[in-house]
């Protein structure tokens, strides 16, 4: 019988939800059980595909082809798993299966209500996602904080679970305990009112992971205890770290398996995290420095800095730095800043340059220009997606003389269209349908052999990489381009859709047009990042 274990927030959203739903999979799975971890997003928007990333965060593409939460990532580099489409749900699509049953009849002529209909919905996708895996367990991460009115049918879902098979639900509450700097006292009364405003759904927390700057001290833990209806082992200190992925082993430093496998009666099939630990021990004493720009445009938020845009690429660099015994250090550019004061000026000091996803006309000429002086400067570059198409242009302008060459997506009118729109999309803009209706998910590549991506790869002839583009490189140009020197080293299998552009004679110039940051993992680091990664260690001497 499968056990379910539902994590929620208390206080404020961004206090570690997912890393918590994570570590809490990967804790349960060095004592031999089988995992999955789904989210629920409380949005109306049916996936997180025309969410901005700048408010949001990342877009993560699952193999399947889901545009879903940046958790979902968290998930699959935690537990080293694929994580499905059935893993992931927003109220507007719980709504929408709603709504289709109700038109097709499906619910035989009844009244359909959001109590208990929508619920009950949630329940079929949960078990859905756990009968998919073959589960032990199934963590679910419930978005947004106790006490929201947006997230209470999830909360009621759950209560019915519980209602169904207490024996079978735990519920992790995550909670922030502040430190007002005036004070200078950790304070929980804020956790103890997010614990009744749970107790008003008719849930009861089993267990608190309490978010902490710094230890958490016995008086507060006791007094956490006493308010919040908890026995004092079950409230675990979730203490601010260097690196997440020190989490799991500091929760089993207080016992939160065992603790949980007791809560459900049950015993461990085998025991500790050995190669987590090696990855981890790795990843704390490596010295040996690197330096790497990622040119980008969403992370500028008002007055602060974010970089859960690109979360993916991030976390790719820091598992590349483990497999290559270094520790690389990010330089954000913003691509505005490059097309003000020069590329030399704002590059200067750089092992190797990542130009990330992106849309649209914003900062694109500076990302250009990026490119340009990491072709020249012999500077290590990595382009993903919008980077690659991004050399293209470059090369198209600076080496192939086609004065004015862009991408039809920033400058419908150019002369020289060499990124252009693939020809099915065409339609689906035509009637306005963009949700969910861009190249996604994991398509074949065949590799060209000799190539730096070959070598990446171990001289694999045919590899699967994940997509999430509308445009892509014009073969009307090809032939053109590669007579002045531009490497096509990866192509779809019929030969006919560009997958990875390179250049010869530079000590690593890449772009491709999937994106190898989804794959990467900690444990499984992705070879192209490891041999970028190589490349600006070379460079740096």
């Amino acid at each position: 019988m499968a056990k379910y274990i539902f994590v929620v927030g208390g206080v404020m959203s961004g206090v570690g939800k997912g890393i918590a739903t994570a570590s809490i999979g990967k804790i349960l799975q060095g004592k031999g059980f089988r995992v999955t971890a789904m989210k629920i997003d409380p949005y109306i928007n049916v996936d997180a595909g025309t969410m901005n990333p700048t408010e949001h965060g990342e877009v993560f593409v699952t193999d399947d082809g889901d545009e879903g939460d940046q958790d979902l990532g968290n998930y699959e580099r935690f537990l080293n798993i694929d994580i499905h489409k059935i893993n992931y749900m927003t109220t507007g699509r719980v709504y929408q299966t709603v709504i289709n049953r109700e038109r097709n009849l499906e619910y035989g002529g009844k009244c359909v209500e959001v109590v208990p209909h929508i619920p009950e919905e949630v329940i079929n996708r949960i078990e859905a996602a756990t009968k998919k895996a073959k589960a032990d367990f199934t963590i679910v991460e419930v978005g947004g904080t106790v006490g929201e009115y947006q997230n209470l049918l999830f909360l009621e879902a759950v209560r019915m679970m519980k209602l169904s098979k207490p024996q079978d639900i735990a519920i992790v509450m995550v909670s922030y305990l502040p430190v007002p700097s005036k004070l200078g006292e950790m304070k929980t009364k804020p956790t103890q009112h997010a614990s009744r405003a749970l107790n008003s759904v008719g849930l009861q927390a089993d267990f608190l992971l309490a978010r902490v700057p710094g230890p958490l001290d016995e008086p507060r833990r006791e007094k956490l205890s006493m308010f919040c209806g908890i026995p004092r082992a079950h409230v675990i200190a979730a203490p601010d770290v260097d690196s997440i992925y020190e989490v799991p082993v500091n929760f089993e430093k207080e016992g939160l398996g065992d603790l949980i496998l007791k809560h459900f009666k049950l015993r461990p099939r085998q025991k500790d995290l050995v190669e987590w630990r090696k990855m981890l021990h790795t990843l704390k004493t490596a010295t040996k420095p690197v330096t790497i720009g990622i040119a980008g445009k969403y992370f500028a938020t008002g007055d602060y800095i974010l970089t859960d845009s690109y979360i993916s690429v991030i976390e790719a660099i820091k598992h590349a730095g483990i497999a290559n015994k270094c520790k690389p250090t990010l330089k954000w550019i913003d691509t505005k800043d490059v097309e003000e004061k020069g590329a030399a000026a704002v590059l200067k000091g750089l092992d190797g340059i990542i130009v990330p996803q992106g849309w649209g006309k914003r900062g694109a000429e500076g990302k250009i220009a990026t490119i340009k002086y990491c072709r020249e400067k012999n500077i290590p570059y990595f382009g993903l997606c919008y980077g690659m198409q991004m050399a293209v242009i470059e090369f198209a302008r600076h080496v192939c003389g086609m004065k004015d060459a862009n991408s039809a997506e920033v400058d419908p009118k150019t002369p020289y269209p060499v990124i252009h729109i693939m020809p099915e999309q065409q339609a689906y803009l035509a009637k306005k349908q963009y949700g969910g209706t861009i190249r996604l998910g994991a398509w074949p590549c065949k590799v060209t052999p000799g190539t730096k991506l070959a070598a990446a790869y171990g001289n694999a002839k045919n590899i699967s990489e994940r997509h999430r583009h509308r445009y892509e490189f014009n073969n009307d140009y090809r032939e053109q381009m590669e007579a002045k020197g531009l490497v096509v080293s990866g192509t779809s299998p019929d030969g006919k859709l560009v997958e990875s552009i390179e250049l010869k004679n530079h000590p690593f110039f890449v772009g491709t047009q999937f994106h190898p940051e989804y794959k990467s993992r900690p444990l499984a680091p992705h070879p192209l990042f490891v041999a970028f990664v190589k490349a600006c260690l070379k460079k740096r001497g």
